[in-house]
């Protein structure tokens, strides 16, 4: 049967909410809140504590929060501090450090590992095995596909820490890789195995390693019609606010 709640541990300074199934084996520490309607699955932490935990005996737990309606699958780890929004939907295995930041209606993929002290919008969705380094942000509506690695380390090694911006409606196709500090503009399309040096306007089509712009997104044709495919929100609904009703009538409502 599932959530049996066999070997869990729910620290007495955690706050959950109504209706919150937990899986075996799962770790809730203190600090952490949990919003209503949430599933946590086996094996996961939440609100796992960072270093000093192991050494400082007057350590404390930074807050954790998890809004309402998460799922959260099986052997995925939340650090402490961190801030996120209703409706987060996880893969399994995903790591989200301390202290990042992330809104609604997000879904973070299998695997995804998320190096903390970042930023991401509402509905943007991050597929599997993703790499998200510190100092990162990532607006709306984004969509980052499978092995695509946000740098954030300008003279490796060093302590400088410098990640990417991502602005709204973006799409980074697979493999593709974002050098620190560099800034993409908004509804642009990064293609596939992409090596991104330098910022990028809005609106853009980029190609390559090097990453070079080819053309306006808006000149791409749709493979249904011969229509402009870009921007997509005319074009993609599912899962999105302007579902069934249409991106203009959801955007001038909104």
């Amino acid at each position: 049967m599932k959530f049996e709640g066999r070997n869990v541990f729910i620290s007495d300074k955690a706050k959950i909410g109504k209706n919150v199934k937990i899986g075996d084996n799962s770790s809730i520490y203190d600090n952490a809140h949990i919003g209503d309607n949430s599933i946590v699955a086996d094996g996961c932490a939440i609100g796992e504590p960072i270093n000093d935990y192991y050494t400082n005996e007057e350590y404390v737990n930074a807050t954790t929060f998890i809004g309402e309606g998460a799922l959260i699958r099986s052997k995925s780890i939340i650090y402490c501090g961190c801030k996120i929004g209703k409706n987060l939907s996880t893969g399994h295995r995903v790591t989200i450090r301390e202290e990042s930041v992330i809104g609604d209606n997000c879904r973070i993929g299998t695997l995804c590992d998320l190096q903390g002290k970042l930023e991401i919008g509402n509905y943007t969705w991050l597929h599997s095995n993703v790499h998200i380094g510190q100092e990162s942000k990532i607006g709306n509506y984004v969509f980052i596909y499978p092995y695509v690695v946000f740098t954030n380390d300008p003279t490796p090694p060093s302590d400088l820490c410098m990640g990417p911006t991502v602005d709204d409606y973006t799409q980074i196709a697979v493999y593709s890789v974002l050098l620190p500090d560099i800034k993409i503009g908004k509804h642009c399309l990064i293609g596939a195995g992409s090596l991104v040096g330098k910022d990028i306007g809005d609106y853009k089509l980029a190609i390559g390693s090097p990453a070079k712009i080819v053309k306006d997104v808006r000149e791409i044709k749709s493979r249904e019609d011969e229509n402009s495919h870009y921007p997509w929100p005319y074009n993609f609904e599912r899962g999105m606010p302007w579902e069934g009703i249409g991106y203009d009538k959801w955007k001038n409502h909104d």
